[in-house]
């Protein structure tokens, strides 16, 4: 990733169902409702030119899709749509939204035409009970969802879904909400939290940005602390993240690129295995540290 392309990142700001709907759905996930659940996955995005570019990241998620049953449909909790309440995508044909300026045009020119999924986010709403879900038919797909989603499923022939971020509440909250959405991984539906776990754009190494693996030890000492808690399922210190020190506030100075990591980490049984991938700190205070559940 380029000088440029990070100077441009720092722009970034942070219905009740028919009977016939019902039929749609139910015709959607039975199929589904017999086989393994689908696993769950933090994908650690960086910079929207990860899209078009090729490198190790790229293939680390090419890789996992490679690994991950094809799904009935995906939803996203993408740190890049933030609303006061939770809200989901709710059109049958969501847009491709370049939330991004001074970019290659060749990014902007990009298209991912999933279709979306309103018998999905009608089901989401029906079984969320800690909080009413506005249905959406504006956000569509933001960089935080199709940038990635395209190296797992390139033809674009996956319904997807997205959850927004409600930035008023905290991490506990959060998390709840999260396990309330834990039935739809036995329906065929992928689950991904799309961020980075250690974010903080304004104290980017420039002259480190061609420099292959590098963190601060501020950004190293979070991260293992991080990798510690998730591989041992210490949840509540990774909930409680406010209070895990300098390193931790560094690492997180807002909470929009951490929080799909927590609803990720709400959806894991106390059986299922924890693989990471992409595990690499970038420009001193980035990392592109992924995961898969299951």
């Amino acid at each position: 990733m380029k000088r440029s392309d990070f100077l441009k990142i720092l722009a970034l700001s942070p219905l009740s169902l028919s009977a016939m709907k019902l039929k749609g759905l139910e015709a959607i996930t039975n199929d589904l409702s017999a086989t393994e659940k689908m696993p769950v996955l933090f994908l650690g995005h960086g910079s929207p030119m990860n899209a078009i570019e090729e490198n190790e990241f790229v293939t680390g998620f090419r890789n996992i899709g490679l690994d991950t049953p094809k799904p009935n449909a995906i939803l996203v909790i993408s740190a890049h749509w933030e609303t006061t309440g939770t809200f989901v995508t709710a059109m049958d044909k969501p847009s491709t939204i370049h939330d991004f300026g001074g970019f290659p045009k060749a990014l902007f020119d990009v298209e991912y035409p999933a279709p979306g999924s309103p018998e999905l986010a009608n089901e989401t709403k029906k079984i969320v009970k800690k909080t009413s879900v506005g249905l959406d038919e504006k956000w569509g797909l933001d960089h935080g969802t199709w940038a990635v989603v395209k190296h797992l499923y390139p033809k674009a022939d996956v319904p997807v879904i997205q959850m927004s971020i409600d930035y008023t509440q905290g991490a506990q909250y959060h998390y709840d909400l999260a396990k309330e959405i834990a039935s739809l991984r036995k329906k065929g539906v992928l689950i991904i939290g799309s961020g980075n776990m250690v974010h903080n754009l304004g104290l980017i190494a420039w002259d480190k940005l061609n420099t292959d693996s590098y963190g601060y030890d501020w950004a190293i000492e979070a991260s293992e602390k991080m990798k510690k808690y998730i591989l041992t399922d210490d949840h509540k210190s990774l909930i409680n993240f406010k209070s895990q020190g300098k390193a931790f506030d560094l690492a997180i100075p807002t909470p929009e690129h951490y929080l799909p990591l927590i609803y990720s980490l709400a959806l894991k049984e106390n059986s299922e295995k924890i693989t990471l991938f992409n595990d690499k700190p970038v420009a001193g205070s980035l990392t592109m540290t992924s995961l898969k559940i299951g």
